[in-house]
Order: structure tokens, then C-alpha cells, then sequence
């Protein structure tokens, strides 16, 4: 099934283009494979990004929307993410990366086109252990921005993943969240004998 993709604000695409257009923008971008591509760029599946805030509270999880995050293409493959960020002044550009999770997303994203059911894609950041998924939002019309993991939606967690965490392994949220619990759980310290 096709993945739904949601919408990017249109400031937040046009903060993207600019930056992409900009010979200063990307010389100076800290991403060596932005630096050395010679030929146009172009970005490609906006993603928003939801970070979860406080995965150790009980309930439902609750996220909050960080920004938007788009490949960026040099040819047919991805180069780099580029990032828009909201401020008080509108979206506006955050910054160019590199690394694992571009490769990552790419192939989560190749993944989740061959899943039966369609999905909205979208990022889920779980700060507290350096962890990346794509979120396969089962509401394909919902608002990108909006919203919280449902016990229904996929999760595919992003390599690298946190030990015991194994990566492009798509999990429904309540089957992943008690492995994530686990993580975070406090360790006992180990106490020396009197």
C-alpha cells in the first residue's frame, strides 16, 4: 500500500528550499555529502517530527511536534535530512545532518510501501534513549502535527536502535512501549557486603 504522506507547512518547505538554494548554506553545512555533490538538490518526503517527551510516565504516551524533517536528494538518493524548526517568528530552517538515520529512513520508508495496510509516516524521537522510529500512523488523514501514538500504529525503530531494541523490525506501540519501559528502568545499585 501506498504511504500517505502528510503535508509540510509551506513556510517550513520554503525555509527548506531557501537553505538548498543557498551556495553558503550548504558549503557551510557540517554534511560532507551535501558539500561534494555536485548537481541540484531537492528534498523529498516531509516528515514531521514528534519527540516524546517523558516515555517513563504512565498513561498514553503523549508527543509534541519538534519541526519538519525532509531527505534531501542529490540524484536518485539521499544525501543528507534538512530540518525546519517553528519559532516565534514562523518555521524557519534549523539544520543539514548526515549520518545513519538518513540511510535508516530511507529504508523504513522502502519497508512500510510494502506493508499491507496504508500508513501517514511520521518521526518519533525518544530523547531519553537516543532512538529514532518511524511512526506508521494508522489515520491516514490525520493532521501531520497533531496527535498521539495509538496502540494500532507501527513503529520502526531506526538503526542504530538501543540495545535490545532490534532496528527495521516494524512493532505495534503496545507491544513495543513495555521494551522501552524496561530501558528506562531504573538500575539497582549493587550494594557491597557489610
Amino acid at each position: 500500500m501506498p504511504l500517505h504522506i502528510p503535508p509540510a507547512p509551506a513556510p517550513a518547505l520554503r525555509s527548506i528550499l531557501t537553505a538548498l538554494s543557498s551556495a553558503t548554506a550548504v558549503r557551510d553545512a557540517p554534511t560532507a555529502s551535501l558539500r561534494a555533490h555536485q548537481g541540484p538538490l531537492s528534498p523529498d518526503h516531509p516528515l514531521p517530527v514528534h519527540v516524546w517527551d517523558d516515555i517513563s510516565q504512565a498513561g498514553p504516551p503523549r508527543t509534541r511536534l519538534a519541526g519538519w524533517r525532509f531527505l534531501v536528494r542529490g540524484g536518485e538518493r539521499a544525501l543528507a535530512t534538512a530540518e525546519a524548526r517553528l519559532t516565534a517568528d514562523g518555521w524557519t530552517f534549523s539544520r543539514f545532518c548526515d549520518g545513519p538515520y538518513v540511510v535508516a529512513t530511507e529504508r523504513a520508508l522502502q519497508q512500510a510501501e510494502s506493508l499491507a495496510a496504508p500508513y501517514q509516516p511520521r518521526l518519533l524521537s525518544v530523547p531519553e534513549l537516543y532512538m529514532l522510529t518511524l511512526w506508521l500512523h494508522h489515520d491516514i488523514t490525520a493532521d501531520g502535527a497533531d496527535g498521539m501514538p495509538a496502540p494500532g500504529d507501527l513503529l520502526v525503530p531506526l538503526a542504530p536502535a538501543p540495545p535490545g531494541i532490534a532496528p527495521h523490525l516494524p512493532q505495534r506501540l503496545a507491544d513495543l512501549l513495555p521494551r522501552l519501559a524496561r530501558r528506562l528502568a531504573p538500575t539497582p545499585l549493587l550494594r557491597e557486603p557489610a
